[in-house]
């Protein structure tokens, strides 16, 4: 069993936390799927930020979801600390730090993956979080800045000096973004210097990707990002493969059942006009993961109505 501080997981299969994409009803259907945590989606920590309706909507919990993890971001360690702290007396049970995000419109705040730049900020960041929280810290950070400026394990032993429980690695610089093969070899170096637990991310898109990024990293977990886009049953999927050591494949009346709980959890979220835009994005993920034409795609992104949103994705998964 892996454990974060006191809470134990139920499984080391995680998703990963992912601004506009891990909402509330995303979360809530990977979770009751089998992934062994859910981390919200990223929230900025200036103080103006925390009382728009997007950090509303990424507050928002599910009771049945335990434990419940967010995640803050940003590069003033009071702003930072401030922002544990309200998420702790709102009821959060695990507080993870991004620097792992290789967004500009991030990284040009300096906050992020910039930080790997900037180990004192860092240390500043992680010990004003640590000390203002009494619940367990996590980070999420990348190899380093750039390929010829790897810096993880520096972070890492920083980061369990002044107590943070458990870091999720990225086989990926700042620099790479989203390019090229994730490499888990710095992970197996982080592993071997630090007690914590460390989970490995990146490229993990099926049973034998995490068994194989588990191998060469020695890890305790894996997490699961955008492969789990249009698939949010991948981590628990991922998850009883490696318990049972036998992988299933969904049938394709299951997908389609899961697909259409979302489309519905989508439009109750978030009402009906901005559930039936928000859902686009998610069908469009799904039916890519299925194959389908991109003419499909761009018909279903033309209704307005979320019945004949549903209909819709009847019809075409029907005739696929």
């Amino acid at each position: 069993m892996v454990s974060i501080g006191s809470i134990n997981l139920r499984n080391p299969v995680l998703l990963a936390p992912m601004a506009g994409v891990t909402d509330l009803p995303l979360r809530r259907l990977a979770w009751r799927l089998g992934a062994g945590l859910v981390y919200s989606e990223m929230i900025g920590s200036r103080p103006e930020l925390w009382d728009t309706r997007k950090s509303q909507e990424r507050r928002e919990r599910d009771s049945t979801i335990d434990p419940w993890a967010v995640q803050i971001a940003g590069s003033d360690p009071e702003f930072m600390a401030t922002t544990a702290q309200l998420y702790e007396q709102t009821g959060a049970d695990i507080i993870d730090i991004n620097m792992g995000c290789p967004a500009k419109k991030v990284c040009k705040k300096e906050a992020g993956s910039a930080l790997l730049r900037d180990p004192g900020l860092v240390k500043e960041i992680l010990e004003a979080v640590v000390s203002a929280v009494s619940i367990p810290v996590t980070l999420k950070t990348r190899t380093g800045w750039s390929p010829d400026k790897k810096n993880a394990v520096e972070i890492a032993c920083l980061a369990e000096t002044v107590g943070v429980q458990a870091l999720t690695l990225h086989g990926r610089t700042r620099a790479c973004r989203f390019e090229g093969i994730a490499e888990h070899e710095t992970a197996a170096s982080v592993v071997s210097s630090i007690s914590i637990p460390v989970f490995v991310n990146g490229d993990i898109r099926s049973t034998q990707d995490a068994l194989c990024a588990l191998e060469i990293s020695g890890a305790a977990g894996v997490m699961v990002g955008r492969a789990a886009l249009g698939s949010c049953w991948l981590p628990g999927q991922i998850a009883k493969a490696l318990q049972s050591g036998k992988a299933e494949v969904l049938g394709r009346e299951d997908r389609l059942s899961i697909a259409l709980e979302h489309l519905s959890s989508l439009h109750r979220f978030y009402g009906t006009l901005r559930g039936v835009r928000i859902a686009r994005k998610h069908i469009k993920w799904f039916l890519q993961s299925c194959k389908v034409d991109d003419s499909v795609i761009k018909n279903f992104n033309r209704i307005v109505d979320p019945a004949e949103q549903k209909t819709h994705l009847e019809q075409v998964w029907a005739s696929c």
